[in-house]
Formats: structure tokens, C-alpha cells, sequence
């Protein structure tokens, strides 16, 4: 086990830690012999660094350097500034934030240079502590270091304090880059110097409190005085501050115009970072190769496809082979390139032999592993990030090799969204063996499964066992034989092919004939996103009929999606069917259809119906779509009265209220009974029950509490939805929107703040104190997160494109889009960012906030 420091921060390779806040090249990185940064022949594995210009390492890397979410580059726009200089402001928030992480910066470099003079009088004593060899291999290059940004500190401080559009700081940052080349020492001796620290405080007690205990001052105005800090941490500093340097300068020379004069000083001192990046680069040479399996011949195939196994406590994507009489799971290989692509058998199972697990035996099977929402949707932006690259790419010159790069890297990440995204455990046992365990995103895929090896299991089957040729040949057929050739993900699909409907699905779901026997029946609605399908709206029970009358309303957000999926359920209230397994679903399949999403046929103005057949059975729906652009349309109410589509300050001010009375009273009603409830605020309420609120809220009616307390919790926090939608100016509005752009695009932490911070002090008190109280609200459901699946990024996903969005002249503004894949990747993700920035911050306060002129993140 690695050695923990004081603070807990593990002991990363060096490498590792100075390139965390970049993003990787993963190109040949994943693949057989390369898994867990190891080469096939055991030694360390390290990643490459891209410096690509065109894309900033904030487009790539998955978090800053203190953990936040590094957002997207948005389009270009300025603080309300008035007669400011376009970016001038901007930039000196950027300079501002730098200079206060310095501050901090010096203080730590200060705190590790205290003892190493006493450490170095004591050398040449007769009871030395450390030898002078060792103290210089632990604090090598300390003190230059300090020096160097000590001097820049103190010229750069008095440009602050004097800012007009005169100054000029790009000499300094010039100056900076061109003596990285301490830094370089620094690196190369880092690993020997935490090794030596280690050593040494395991021989030496004395040493050992020291380097546990050491002090740094707070900032000048902070009220902590000193912290304390271990050393281990504290030689991370350095590490981690040149990549911050460099995301500064990135986000200096995107608010310094080109006629400044110094736009071709930051460029110089980008440059020469970039260099010293790529020097630390050809050091690394990490040698992969491919292993393969010979090929063979064939025999027939009922069913293929890509599930994920659940394989020594890790996900595999698998590719899955039922033939007439076994089941076959195969692993693809990686081979060289030209070659075909071959697989190797895992395991397989005689039909005969194979049997479903039932509910007893699930103690036997693996646990499954749940990664937090926010690690997917994290994924899932990245992946916006690359598909638009990608579409101004094709539009370049020669931007031909580079969209062929772009798609790998995509490939990669939708593969691994696709590999951890599914949750709905497929159990299958070999009644001589073992079991096996497989996830998949649809009880719909896993019905087939079933269903498919049931019907091949009710011919008279012999059980057979394989000689190691006949699998070989077997396992290579699979190649030849396959129906399903690439994962399902968009990076393998021709240009040609539809890009799939992004915005909203109106889907009524009517009424079920065909039941033989009268049940409790409901069904589910499920589209396809990202590779996967999932699970997006649900209607009621229908007790005890063969002829339910559901006629319930939903509305769907579409993200690029295909298909839309009906499953019908018999509903299960007996409790002793309940599985150990929170995601199992034990309730009957009765029936279950697909339909494809035309976008020529659903997105007419009218409703469009249509019948699924299931089974025998037959479920009546209707739908029509409505475009992310259309359906977020502002359209100001012209009423005088009513709460739905008037301007806040208009409610506000005749309720006499701080936040509007609808706001409030939703709110309370999911703290009280829907704080708990599976999806809250991401699956649909009826559309009917919606409407009959909203009406009720426009008209004051006397009896909207009793409404409330009788009301489904999904179409209350629907209602609530749609009142920040239909504002006629979004929540955090218009005037601000490209500010709230700029500053989330920010890459340096203490920038950030100022901005995001001067940002809310920016808003209207109405809109401000609104916005503070549900984002505490937000923070409060996903404090329940266990039970609600829905963490603060779900949140931020479900509301940020509702609170803040372009005017219809700034969505328009200097952007070139094609598609509409192309509107959601370059707005929605950095709405979505911008509230989840707020909701990672510790609390807001309203009257703090209007208190502080200026805000200064004390955070390195």
C-alpha cells in the first residue's frame, strides 16, 4: 500500500501529478496488455499530453487543479462594463485571481524553505537532524523558485492596484515562462526528493514532526492566520502550479485583442510553456502491443450484441454470441492496423446448462459498482465538446487528420459511457459452474435476452462440451457471422446517417387492449441516448383491468435520440418477490415495442398517433416533437394578472414577496413527500395535472394547497420547471448571459470566483434572491442522492438550460452551426456548467453578496 501524507494525498508518480490537469492523448492507451497503466510487460505506462492549440486544455480535462469541473470554451462576450474596453475587464479578473493564488503560492514556497535553514546550521553539528546531501535533495530548487515568483509577484501587483487599458503584463508573464527551466530540474528531481522526505522521517522523529507540521500564512486580508500543511504536500505545489500558469495564459490572450501590445508577449510565453510540456513529453515512451487469436471457421448464429460483464469486480464490454446451442461470450482484440479484427472466447455455456438465477441464489453473484451521475454527465459533455470539434474541423482546409483524431478520442469516451452507464444486472448461471453477471440500460434488452434463449431452450437440447480447436474455430466464425459490427456508439456511424432529434417528445399514452386476464397494468417509456437507452417516464397503475384507459401526457427531452421504447408491466405488490438488488426489477413484462423516431413525421405541429403491437397485446399513443430552440422560446404573456410568463419583478412586487409564491410552494412540497422520490425533477409529471396547476397558480385559486397536498410530486416539480421556462426573460437573463459564458470559461479557480461571484451581484434582487433559494433547495435534494439518484449534476442537467440560455440575437451571434446537434454541445453544456458551479459552492449568502465589492478566492 502507498504511503499516505498528513492530508491523506496519495503518492502519484510524478508524472501523473504534473499532468493531472491536462488532458490525455489516449490513443493506442486502452486495449488488451495496456489495462491499468500497465504495458504487457508490467512497467508503468504513462499518458501523453495533448498541446494541440486548437484545443485549450480546458475543453478536455476533467477537472482544475482544486477539483471544480472545468467547463467549456463558450462563445465570445464581456461584463457589463459600459464604456470598458471589450475583455478588459475580464482580463483583469483573470489577473486578479492569478495574482491572489500567487500570494498564496509564495507563502507555501515561503513555509517550506523555514526549516530548511535551521536543518542546514544543525548539519555540521554533531547530532545533525539530515545530512546537507539530503537537505539539498529535498528542498532542491526551493529557494530559486521562490525568488522567481516572488519577483514576479511584486511586478505585477502595482499594475493591478493602477489598472487602466494602458497597462501591459506580458512581459512578466514572458519573463516567467523563459526560467521554466527551474522547474524542469525540479521535475526531474521530485520523485528522489519524496523518497528521501520518506526515508527520512522514518529514521528521524524529529524530521518527521517537522515535515508533518509545517505553517503557511493566509493571505494579507484573510482571517486565518496559518494552516497547517505537510511537506509532502507542500512539494506538490510546484508541480501543480506550472499547469496553472499555463491555463492562465490561455485565458489571458482570449481577452488581450490581437493590436495589444501584449498579445504577442502572452503568445511567446504560451509557446514556451507548450515547448517545455512537449520536452517532458519525448521522455515518455510507452510501448504497447497487440495480442491476437488465430482465425477459424464458423457455425450458425441466432443473436449478437455488446453487453457489459461485471469481471472481477470491474466492467468489460463484451460482445455476446447465442448460437443454437450455447451461449458464447467473446472479447474483441486489438490488432495491428490492416488486420481484421479477431475475438477471444471468455467462457461459454451449453444451453442445457444454462439457467437463470433465481432470487435465493443472488448472494453468490458480484456486487455491482454505481458510478456517481456526475462522472457521467461530466463524460457526456466531453463528448459534445469533441462532436463539435469535430463539425468546424470538417469545415477547415485540412482539418481532414484531425476529425480522424477527434473520432478516436470520441470513440473512446462513448465506449466508456457505454461500459458504465448500465445499471440492470442479467443474471445467467451454468448449473455445473459458475455464474455470470451482465448490466445492461434496459429491462427492454434484457426481456429479449431472455426471452430469445427461452424459445431455443424448449427444443430437446444436448449438452456439449468443446475441444480447444473446435472453439477456436468457433470463436472465430464470430468474426464472419456477426449482425451487430461496431459498439453503438455515434463515433461509428457514417456522416450520411441522421443525427437523431434533440429537444422535447410529447407522448400521450392512451389506452391497452389484448390482456387475457384482468391485472394491475402501467407502462414505461424509454429513448435512446448516448448508446444506450433510458428510462424517462412512467404511468400510473391501472388496477385490476384487461383494458386500461392510461391517457397520460409526458414530455421528453431528446438528446440525439433515435427510438422511442413502450414496455408494458404487470405490477407486483407481493413483497416477498422483492430481489436483494435495488435495481432489479421484478414486476412482469407483459408486452414491449419500439418505434423510430422520423423526424419527418413527428416534428409537424400536430399529433401524430400511432398503436405498438406486444404479444397480442396493442398500446395506442400519440406524440410530437418540439426543437430545443422551440420549445425554449420566450414568449412574453400579454395579461396583466396570472404568475406563468410575467416578468418577476412584476410578481414579486404585487405579492410583496422577496421570491414569487409559486416558487415557494413547490419548493416546500418536494422538501416535504418528493425530497425521497426516485428521479425527482427528471421524470416527467402528467401534462395534464401540470396544466391544471399552472392554471390554478395563474388564477390564485383559493385551493392550490389542497391541489398541492393531492397532487403527484413528479407534475409539481414539473409545474415548477415550467414556470422558470415560460419566463419571458431567463432567471439569470439576458444582458448577462455571454458574462456568465466568459466566466465559466475561465480556467483559473480564483478568476472564476470573482467573476461568478460579481456575476450574481449583477442580477436583479428579485431574480438573485429567487435563484439562491432554489439552488439551496437543489443542494437539499441532492444531499439525498442514495435514495434519489439525483446528484448535483443531474440537477444542474435538468435546470441550467432553463435559467440561463441565449437571447434569440445572441444564440445567433457569430456562431456558425449546422445542426442541431451542434446548439446542444455549444450552449447547453456551458448552461449547465454555470449551475453547477453554484451548486458545488459552499453557501451563498444574499446579504454577504451584496456586502463584498470584490471577492477573492483564497484557494490555490
Amino acid at each position: 500500500m502507498e504511503p499516505l501524507s498528513a492530508r491523506g494525498l496519495p503518492r502519484l508518480s510524478w508524472i501523473d501529478t504534473l499532468y493531472s490537469n491536462f488532458n490525455y492523448n489516449t490513443d493506442g492507451y486502452e486495449g488488451d496488455g495496456a489495462e491499468d497503466g500497465k504495458s504487457q510487460d508490467g512497467s508503468e505506462t504513462l499518458p501523453y499530453i495533448d498541446e494541440s492549440p486548437t484545443m485549450s486544455p480546458q475543453l478536455c480535462a476533467p477537472q482544475g487543479p482544486d477539483g471544480e469541473t472545468v467547463s467549456p470554451t463558450p462563445p465570445e462576450g464581456l461584463l457589463p462594463g459600459g464604456e470598458i474596453e471589450k475583455g478588459l475587464e475580464m482580463k483583469k479578473l483573470v489577473l486578479s485571481g492569478f495574482l491572489a493564488s500567487e500570494e498564496i503560492y509564495i507563502n507555501q514556497l515561503e513555509a517550506l524553505l523555514l526549516p530548511m535553514r535551521p536543518l542546514k546550521a544543525t548539519a555540521t553539528t554533531s547530532q545533525p537532524v539530515l545530512t546537507i546531501q539530503q537537505i539539498e535533495t529535498i528542498f532542491y530548487k526551493i529557494q530559486d523558485i521562490f525568488e522567481i515568483h516572488k519577483e514576479f509577484y511584486d511586478a505585477l501587483l502595482p499594475n493591478i492596484q493602477q489598472w487602466d487599458e494602458k497597462v501591459t503584463v506580458g512581459h512578466l508573464f514572458q519573463k516567467l515562462a523563459s526560467q521554466l527551466g527551474v522547474y524542469k530540474a525540479f521535475v526531474d528531481n521530485y520523485k528522489v526528493a519524496l523518497e528521501t522526505a520518506e526515508k527520512c522521517s522514518q529514521a528521524n522523529s524529529q524530521f518527521q514532526k517537522i515535515s508533518e507540521n509545517l505553517k503557511v500564512k493566509g493571505p494579507k486580508d484573510s482571517k486565518d492566520c496559518t494552516t497547517t500543511i505537510s511537506m509532502e504536500a507542500l512539494l506538490y505545489k510546484p508541480i501543480d502550479r506550472v499547469t496553472r500558469s499555463t491555463l492562465v495564459l490561455h485565458d489571458l490572450l482570449k481577452h488581450t485583442p490581437k493590436d495589444h501590445p501584449d498579445f504577442p508577449l502572452l503568445q511567446d510565453a504560451l509557446r514556451i510553456s507548450q515547448n517545455f510540456l512537449s520536452s517532458i513529453n519525448e521522455e515518455i515512451d510507452p510501448r504497447r502491443t497487440a495480442v491476437t487469436t488465430p482465425k477459424g471457421e464458423a457455425r450458425q448464429l441466432v443473436k449478437d450484441g455488446f453487453l457489459v460483464e461485471v469481471s472481477e469486480s470491474s466492467r468489460k464490454l463484451r460482445h455476446v454470441f447465442l448460437f443454437t446451442d450455447l451461449l458464447l461470450c467473446a472479447k474483441m482484440k486489438k490488432t495491428a492496423v490492416g488486420r481484421h479484427q479477431q475475438y477471444e472466447c471468455k467462457w461459454y455455456i451449453p444451453l442445457a446448462d444454462l439457467t437463470f438465477q433465481t432470487l435465493d441464489d443472488s448472494d453468490s453473484c458480484p456486487s455491482i459498482q454505481v458510478l456517481p451521475e456526475h462522472e457521467l454527465e461530466e463524460m457526456k459533455i466531453k463528448i459534445s465538446v469533441l462532436k463539435s470539434e469535430i463539425q468546424k474541423e470538417k469545415k477547415a482546409p485540412k482539418g481532414q487528420s484531425r476529425v480522424e483524431r477527434l473520432r478516436k478520442k470520441m470513440n473512446e469516451q462513448e465506449s466508456w459511457l457505454l461500459t458504465h452507464s448500465p445499471t440492470i444486472p442479467f443474471r445467467i448461471h451454468n448449473k455445473h459452474g459458475k455464474s455470470y453477471l451482465f448490466l445492461l440500460s434496459s429491462d427492454y434488452e434484457r426481456s429479449e435476452w431472455r426471452e430469445s434463449i427461452q424459445k431455443l431452450q424448449k427444443k430437446d437440447l444436448q449438452a456439449c462440451v468443446l475441444s480447444s480447436v473446435e472453439l477456436q474455430v468457433l470463436t472465430s466464425s464470430c468474426f464472419k457471422l456477426r449482425t451487430v459490427h461496431n459498439i453503438p456508439v455515434t463515433s461509428n456511424k457514417d456522416d450520411e446517417e441522421t443525427p437523431g432529434l434533440y429537444g422535447f417528445l410529447h407522448v400521450i399514452v392512451h389506452s391497452a387492449k389484448g390482456f387475457k386476464e384482468s391485472a394491475n397494468l402501467y407502462c414505461t417509456l424509454e429513448v435512446d441516448s448516448y448508446g444506450y437507452f433510458v428510462s424517462k417516464a412512467k404511468t400510473r397503475v391501472f388496477r385490476d383491468t384487461t383494458e386500461p384507459q392510461w391517457n397520460e401526457e409526458f414530455e421528453i427531452e431528446l438528446e440525439g435520440s433515435q427510438h422511442l421504447r413502450i414496455l408494458c408491466y404487470e405490477k407486483c405488490y407481493d413483497k416477498s418477490m422483492l430481489n436483494k438488488d435495488d435495481n432489479e426489477i421484478v414486476d412482469k413484462i407483459m408486452g414491449k415495442g419500439q418505434v423510430q423516431l422520423d423526424p419527418q413525421t413527428v416534428q409537424s405541429k400536430n399529433w401524430h398517433m400511432d398503436v405498438i403491437e406486444m404479444n397480442g397485446i396493442k398500446v395506442e399513443f400519440s406524440m410530437k416533437f418540439t426543437s430545443r430552440d422551440l420549445s425554449l422560446k420566450r414568449t412574453p404573456s400579454k395579461k396583466q394578472s396570472g404568475v406563468f410568463g410575467v416578468k418577476i419583478n412584476v410578481v414579486t412586487k404585487r405579492e410583496r414577496s422577496k421570491v414569487p409564491y409559486i416558487v415557494r410552494q413547490c419548493i416546500e412540497e418536494v422538501e416535504k413527500r418528493g425530497i425521497d422520490e426516485v428521479g425527482i425533477y427528471r421524470i416527467s409529471g402528467v401534462a395534464t395535472d401540470i396544466q391544471a396547476l399552472k392554471a390554478a397558480f395563474d388564477t390564485n385559486t383559493k385551493d392550490i394547497l389542497v391541489m398541492l397536498s393531492d397532487m403527484d410530486i413528479n407534475a409539481i416539480a414539473g409545474t415548477l420547471k415550467l414556470y422558470f421556462r415560460e419566463l419571458p426573460e431567463p432567471l439569470l437573463t439576458d444582458r448577462l448571459y455571454p458574462a456568465f459564458m466568459e466566466g465559466i470559461a475561465l480556467s483559473d479557480p480564483a478568476a472564476k470566483e470573482n467573476c461568478m461571484m460579481h456575476l450574481l451581484r449583477s442580477l436583479p434582487d428579485p431574480n438573485l434572491m429567487t435563484f439562491l433559494t432554489l439552488l439551496e433547495h437543489l443542494k437539499r435534494v441532492a444531499e439525498k442522492e442514495p435514495i434519489n439518484k439525483m446528484s448535483l449534476h443531474n440537477l444542474a442537467t435538468v435546470f441550467g438550460p432553463t435559467l440561463l440560455r441565449p437571447s434569440e440575437s445572441e444564440s445567433t451571434k457569430g456562431q456558425h452551426i449546422t445542426s442541431a446537434s451542434d446548439i446542444w454541445s455549444h450552449d447547453v453544456m456551458a448552461q449547465v456548467q454555470v449551475l453547477l458551479y453554484y451548486l458545488q459552492h459552499p453557501p451563498i449568502s444574499f446579504a454577504e453578496l451584496k456586502r463584498n465589492t470584490l471577492y477573492f478566492s483564497t484557494d490555490v
